[in-house]
């Protein structure tokens, strides 16, 4: 494999990088010894030129509405519940757990829109900025949600906001 072919395949193993190479804010020879796939000059090299070939970062707004609904919890057997005729809305589910409102002390954050699995990756990675464990966190049909423990609701509220605001395309 050549140094070039090994150089992109190094960074597509690291997402920060390949958005940082679009941004133009790499430092080559720093994520050359990064990487750690060969000798740094040529490695550098590489990058510039994967660099120059990639499209140019951008962001959107991701136009949604973001509300925040307190007292989420998780219940283990949301099959059960539902076989039962529990009419308990559940706002995800997954493996056989479920989140559903007014079963604890967390907080679910729903935005409701143009969301997708870019805007999931944005806010979880502003989330993890923030230093915001999610509980659990996903996208589908038009609705994003993660849930945080309580105290984090507000600032959980704001980090969406702000993440779907700079959504990269």
């Amino acid at each position: 494999m050549s140094t070039a072919a090994a150089t992109r395949e190094a960074v597509r193993d690291h997402p920060f990088l390949l958005q940082a190479l679009r941004a133009g804010v790499v430092n080559y020879t720093a994520a050359a010894a990064f990487l750690d796939v060969g000798e740094t000059e040529p490695v550098a090299t590489a990058l510039r030129r994967f660099a120059d070939d990639l499209p140019e970062f951008e962001t959107r707004d991701a136009d949604a509405r973001v509300r925040m609904e307190s007292g989420v919890g998780v219940i283990e057997d949301a099959e059960s519940a539902s076989e039962a005729g529990d009419d308990t809305e559940v706002l995800l589910s997954i493996g056989g757990a479920a989140v559903v409102p007014d079963a604890g002390s967390m907080t679910a954050v729903l935005a409701t829109g143009d969301v997708d699995v870019a805007a999931l990756a944005a806010v979880c990675g502003r989330l993890d900025a923030e230093d915001i464990d999610a509980e659990a966190a996903a996208v589908a049909e038009g609705t994003l949600l993660v849930v945080v423990d309580r105290r984090a609701g507000v600032s959980a509220l704001r980090a969406v906001e702000d993440a779907l605001a700079n959504v990269p395309v």
